[in-house]
């Protein structure tokens, strides 16, 4: 049931311009951190010349988590906006589905959507370091942790927006929740290790990124359960 759920959302949010987000978020970040480099290629390259590609990668990790955290609210609250402009909530709910598969369907196309993205900023850091001189042999292993690891660790706040894009008729309260978490995360890596928006990060005193990781994972699920369960109990007007 969820699947066939998925297939219609997919079309009803076909005009959204959803896969734009979703590109123009890691190309950004690429495209910045290459005009960093470019312009100070040489104080750069020296600064890293233990390790090239490290920095590199870690220069674009710290872009790359206020981006994501943008770009999931904007992406949820599009996926919820359809319904809230139409007031189509009570029709789609009385279709022969489960409120169930409508709020999960929901949140695995932000899942999916996310994952596109964070595997194109993947594609574009390789590439721009191969552009840059680093050689091809890139560390695989740590660009994968740093381009799919903040997704992890940012589940909670794509069931948090997910839960409140999809409750709350007025989107303006759960874009600005989105814009002020991701202000927030900037300032969030002097905070305590159990500071959620610090978890994209993957900074924490163990030194272990699955650590972030598997707490982020952890709330997020009980946050999704939450949500899911507002959504099945509360009246729809």
């Amino acid at each position: 049931m969820i699947a066939r759920v998925m297939a219609a959302e997919w079309l009803k949010i076909r005009k959204k311009p959803i896969w734009f987000l979703a590109v123009i978020g890691p190309a950004g970040v690429v495209g910045l951190q290459a005009a960093n480099f470019g312009l100070r290629y040489d104080y750069l390259v020296k600064q890293y010349e233990d390790d090239l590609w490290g920095g590199l990668i870690g220069n674009v990790h710290y872009l790359a988590v206020p981006a994501l955290l943008l770009g999931l609210a904007l992406v949820a609250s599009m996926l919820a906006s359809l319904e809230h402009q139409t007031n189509a909530w009570k029709q789609t709910l009385a279709l022969p589905v489960t409120r169930f598969a409508v709020f999960t369907a929901k949140f695995a196309i932000l899942l999916v959507v996310l994952a596109v993205s964070c595997t194109l900023l993947a594609v574009g850091t390789a590439a721009l370091g191969a552009g840059l001189g680093f050689g091809y042999a890139f560390p695989a292993g740590e660009l994968l942790t740093a381009s799919y690891l903040p997704f992890v660790a940012a589940m909670p706040f794509m069931a948090l927006q997910i839960w409140m894009s999809v409750t709350l008729s007025n989107q303006a309260v759960p874009l600005t929740v989105g814009i002020a978490g991701t202000i927030l995360s900037l300032y969030s890596v002097r905070m305590s290790d159990w500071f959620p928006w610090k978890w994209p990060y993957l900074i924490n005193e163990w030194n272990d990124p699955l650590v972030s990781a598997g707490a982020g994972l952890a709330a997020g699920f009980l946050l999704y359960a939450a949500g899911l369960v507002h959504f099945a109990r509360r009246d729809v007007k």
